[in-house]
Order: structure tokens, then sequence, then C-alpha cells
């Protein structure tokens, strides 16, 4: 299952008109940094082992073994007091230790310093 909320469709949308030529988003995955891996968006070409997605004539693509491997992404928008961006939820970071709860439970370097 692949969805995009209403408004990061709009977004999206008003990205790709700035952009002038149609193009598809690919998802991928991001190895991250201290948060671990993470899915992320770029413009580009589908490829022959891609899964493709037409969301209200927007096409999204991705790797089928990564597809696979993180199904269902659920694409959003969210504003905050960092800014606004776009969010992608998955089961890539379903029951990642550390996830939401802070870089204590991913490492300890922070406690060797303050120790």
């Amino acid at each position: 299952m692949f969805e995009v909320s209403e408004e990061a469709m709009e977004k999206i949308k008003q990205f790709l008109a700035e952009q002038g030529a149609p193009q598809a988003i690919r998802v991928l995955m991001d190895e991250g940094g201290w948060r671990g891996p993470n899915l992320i968006m770029a413009l580009d070409a589908q490829k022959e082992d891609d899964e493709v997605f037409t969301e209200r004539g927007v096409t999204f693509v991705i790797e089928k073994a990564l597809f696979e491997r993180v199904k269902p992404i659920r694409v959003g928008y969210t504003h905050s007091t960092l800014g606004s961006g776009y969010t992608l939820e998955s089961e890539l970071m379903r029951g990642v230790k550390g996830v939401g709860v802070g870089c204590h439970e991913i490492c300890n370097s922070c406690d060797k310093v303050t120790s």
C-alpha cells in the first residue's frame, strides 16, 4: 500500500509544476546518521526493477525489494517549530530501539561525556 495525504500531494504538485518537466518521484532509503535508516524522496526516472504508483496524476517509484521491506508507505506533510516538510512513514522504523525516545536509547556516548 502506498498513500499520500491531501496536503502532501498539493505540495508535491506545486513543486513539480515549478520544475517544468514531469518527473517521477523516487522513494529511497537513506542510511541516516545516529537515528538510523529512513525514507527520503528525490526526482528520478523509472527503472526496470521499480514498483510504480500513480497517485492523483503523480508518479512515485520505489525499488521493488525495498518496497517489500518497508510497506506500507504513507507520505504526509507536517508543520512544526522547526519548519515544514514531508514525512514518510513505513514499517522501516517500527520496533527499532530508540525511535521516538531520544538518543540515550540508541547509544550511551552522552553518558560517557557527562560522567
